[in-house]
C-alpha cells in the first residue's frame, strides 16, 4: 500500500466481531486477533474495542499519538451505534445525556439520539433476538472510555446492547471525523496526507482540548 512521503505508520481498521484489539491471541480463546487481518509491523491500537464489538480502530507506531488519543484529558469524542433490546424513548436518551451511575461513579455527559436502522449487513454470528421484544438503534458519543461503558450505560436505562459499532473518532480540530467510510469489516488503510497533517497538529498541541475528566482512558468504551 502506497504511503505519503514521511507519513508515520497510522492505520484505520474496521474491526470485525470476534477479533481482539491486540496482535497476539489469548491462549484457549476462540477470538481472533489483529494479526489475522493486518500485516503492517510495529503498530498498536490507540484505545481498544472489545472482541464482541465492531467498528473503527486506530493503530499507530507513534507512542505519543497513541497516548494523546487515549488520554481522557483531551476528551476526543467517539461515536457509537448500538442496537438495543427494547424501544429507545426520550426518557432513556435524556438519562444517557446526563450520565448514569456505573459501579458508583457517574458517567460524563454524553450525546445521545435515536437512530433509524442504519441498514448494516447482518452480523456473523447473528445477534440474539426475541420475537416478543422489538429492537431499536441509538447513537451515543462519549469522551471517556471505561470498560464496556456503552453496554453498561444502555443496560442502566433498561436497554441491553445487542450489537455495538464504533463509527467515528473526532480529532476536535473542526475537521471531519475519522470514520469507517469506505472500509468493509476486516479492511484497513493508512491515513491519507490530510489526515496525517491533522494528527501531526494534534501532537503539537493544536487540537481542541476538552477536559475529559478523571474517568479512565478515553480510547475504550466499546
Amino acid at each position: 500500500m502506497a504511503r505519503a512521503p514521511g507519513l508515520l505508520t497510522t492505520l484505520l481498521f474496521h474491526k470485525p466481531y470476534g477479533v481482539l484489539s491486540q496482535f497476539t491471541p489469548e491462549p484457549g480463546s476462540a477470538w481472533g486477533c489483529l494479526a489475522d487481518h493486518i500485516d503492517s509491523p510495529g503498530v498498536y491500537a490507540a484505545g481498544r474495542l472489545d472482541a464482541d464489538s465492531e467498528g473503527l480502530l486506530l493503530l499507530t507506531a507513534n507512542g505519543r499519538l497513541q497516548q494523546r488519543l487515549t488520554d481522557p484529558r483531551w476528551g476526543h469524542w467517539r461515536r457509537y451505534w448500538a442496537q438495543v433490546e427494547g424501544l429507545c424513548g426520550d426518557g432513556a436518551l435524556q438519562r444517557l445525556r446526563e450520565g448514569v451511575l456505573i459501579q458508583g461513579q457517574r458517567t460524563l455527559p454524553a450525546k445521545a439520539r435515536a437512530l433509524e436502522d442504519p441498514g448494516l449487513p447482518p452480523r456473523d454470528p447473528p445477534i440474539r433476538q426475541r420475537a416478543s421484544i422489538p429492537t431499536s438503534w441509538l447513537e451515543l458519543e462519549l469522551r471517556e472510555g471505561r470498560n464496556r461503558q456503552v453496554r453498561r450505560m444502555t443496560a442502566a436505562v433498561g436497554l441491553p446492547t445487542l450489537r455495538l459499532l464504533r463509527v467515528a473518532i473526532d480529532l476536535m480540530d473542526g475537521g471531519p471525523c475519522l470514520s469507517l467510510e469506505g472500509l468493509a469489516p476486516g479492511q484497513w488503510r493508512e491515513v491519507n496526507a490530510s489526515e496525517h497533517q491533522r494528527l501531526e497538529r494534534l501532537l503539537q498541541g493544536r487540537g481542541g482540548r476538552a477536559g475529559g475528566g478523571k474517568s479512565g482512558r478515553a480510547g475504550g468504551g466499546g
